[in-house]
């Protein structure tokens, strides 16, 4: 885990990678430090959405509500407040080998569904000091690319950035160090088997 990082170490770094001077925090007094402040949050929240993460991931039971939704749907549940993006899969149960149930709909910041259980897989807010080492590295290319232009005004180095970020155009965001820190993520993830093995049994 790159413990000893900061959203201002990361857009520090990132300024320095384009010729410019560190900031020494979000409101140093500085047009740079204004600009990072202003941009840091949502990217840094926008690239925390884009892929799933397995470091901001997880599984909980979601709280019943005692209200019922009025329309189609039996039961209402609380989301969590820290849950970032949209909702990545829900579940009526927390067996290992459970398969997402799409039995649901979201309005606001309930869900709705017939499920008398819900166990919800989303994506939520961590610190900077949580998270591992390539994720920060990725945030970092992300910020220099962003910051090209409102701190040097030079296309070309903005362009630059980007392709060291995600890619080329071609590669739909998914190129880049982006890909790096994808594969990276995805080695600690194991491959899912299907063990419901019931038709090919009837087979036999």
């Amino acid at each position: 885990m790159a413990s000893g990082d900061t959203g201002v170490s990361i857009c520090s770094d990132a300024l320095l990678m384009l010729g410019a001077k560190a900031i020494t925090s979000f409101n140093d007094g500085t047009d740079a430090a204004s600009v990072c402040d202003r941009l840091y949050p949502d990217i840094r929240d926008s690239v925390l959405t884009t892929y799933p993460w397995t470091f901001n991931t997880k599984k909980v039971q979601l709280a019943q509500l005692i209200t019922t939704p009025n329309s189609i749907w039996r039961y209402e549940y609380q989301l969590p407040g820290d849950r970032l993006g949209t909702v990545r899969a829900a579940y009526a149960s927390a067996a290992q080998n459970s398969y997402p149930n799409k039995d649901w709909e979201i309005q606001g910041d309930k869900l709705l569904t017939n499920l008398p259980a819900v166990y919800l897989d989303y994506q939520y807010s961590i610190g900077e000091f949580a998270m591992p080492q390539y994720f920060v590295q990725l945030l970092k290319y992300m910020m220099s690319w962003h910051l090209a232009m409102p701190i040097t005004e030079q296309s070309d180095r903005a362009g630059y950035w980007q392709g060291v970020a995600v890619g080329g155009p071609s590669e739909n965001g998914r190129g880049g160090y982006m890909r790096t820190a994808m594969n990276i993520d995805g080695q600690g993830t194991p491959t899912r088997v299907i063990e419901d093995f019931s038709l090919i049994a009837v087979r036999g």
